[in-house]
């Protein structure tokens, strides 16, 4: 049996980034108002308190800009996780950057204390998206970036984003075929959130911004879901962790927030697979259509309010409608049978 994977996340707010993006309030995001290197030792052993046996351990440091924090600073934690990557009691270390962060010898240096896999806010890979968000970089440094790192032999992440100033449905699915393209061997994809000490919060309130509702946002995500699951790309997450932060007056303002927005992306992703198998197959007089899917995955088939099951049973005159999980399916697979065929 596979190990389970896990996190000990270290936020490091906004430390190292001079550039303050129209969407971006770190603080909100992660909970965090300041960083003090003195906990990061005791956040570790209490995770690694509760793991279990069969758990793959990763230290992963979010937020801000983990390669333009200070060199000294940067070693030191890198130095802390190295320590517990050679006794053994972690498996990973991964961080977060910018992609104008990233150069041949801040590379050396994470390669050196034994980081696997840099991840990289890209957000989107079209220019005047990128200048409206105000990232303060262009694709140009995105292309470098991803190039750096996939030469430097280390695991490429790219975090995308649904629905910023400026962009369309299209941008957004080329941003998906750009993180392929780049080499990106995971992908996280984020609906765009308004919070308040934004400068986004500001646009919207003067009507330069309006954010997506959820259901665009869901179609959205889930195109770019497509494109990366058909390209290979591991799914890390869709939408940020639910916390209280985002559900709080004090700090959400607008935006397609819903605590289980993952599901519903990945829901709408299963019910367009499922429409594809039975568009190009006869089901006439069957007295059932059953499904064998990956592990966990019924909930999302059948979808929220059973939404998904009745729009199936219903556009395909479908009697019946079987679902089975099974470990031999891959993630965003599915098999389809005709049952009963008179």
């Amino acid at each position: 049996m596979a190990k389970k994977h896990i996190n000990i996340p270290i936020f490091i707010p906004h430390l190292g980034c001079p550039n303050q993006c129209v969407f971006c309030n770190q603080r909100t995001i992660s909970g965090v108002k300041s960083f003090d290197a003195n906990t990061v030792i005791p956040i570790i052993e209490d995770a690694l308190e509760t793991k279990l046996e069969n758990q793959s351990v990763e230290i992963a440091f979010f937020g801000g800009s983990f390669t333009g924090i200070d060199q000294d600073l940067m070693e030191s934690l890198l130095g802390i996780a190295n320590g517990y990557l050679k006794q053994g009691r972690i498996q990973s270390i991964r961080c977060s950057t910018r992609p104008d962060y990233i150069n041949k010898e801040k590379l050396n240096t994470l390669i050196k204390y034994g980081v696997g896999t840099v991840e990289l806010g890209l957000q989107s890979s079209c220019d005047a998206v990128l200048h409206k968000a105000k990232r303060g970089h262009g694709a140009e440094a995105e292309i470098e970036a991803c190039r750096l790192i996939k030469e430097s032999g280390l695991r490429l992440g790219g975090q995308m984003m649904i629905g910023l100033p400026g962009s369309t449905r299209e941008s957004d699915i080329l941003t998906a075929h750009f993180m392929a393209d780049a080499g990106c061997d995971e992908a996280r994809i984020y609906p765009t959130l308004v919070f308040k000490d934004t400068e986004l919060a500001d646009m919207l309130s003067l009507g330069e911004y309006e954010p997506l509702p959820l259901d665009e946002a869901i179609e959205r995500a889930a195109d770019a879901l497509e494109v990366l699951v058909a390209r290979g790309v591991k799914i890390l997450r869709i939408g940020l962790c639910d916390s209280e932060n985002l559900h709080s007056s004090e700090t959400y303002v607008a935006g397609p927030n819903h605590p289980a927005i993952g599901e519903l992306v990945e829901g709408e992703y299963y019910y367009r697979q499922i429409s594809r198998l039975l568009s190009e197959i006869c089901i006439d007089n069957a007295e059932a259509v059953a499904l064998t899917v990956p592990n966990g995955c019924t909930s999302k088939i059948i979808g929220q309010n059973k939404k998904n099951k009745l729009r199936l049973m219903q556009e395909y005159g479908i009697r019946r409608l079987k679902i089975k999980e099974s470990k031999n399916v891959a993630d965003y697979s599915i098999s389809l049978e005709v049952e009963g065929r008179k």
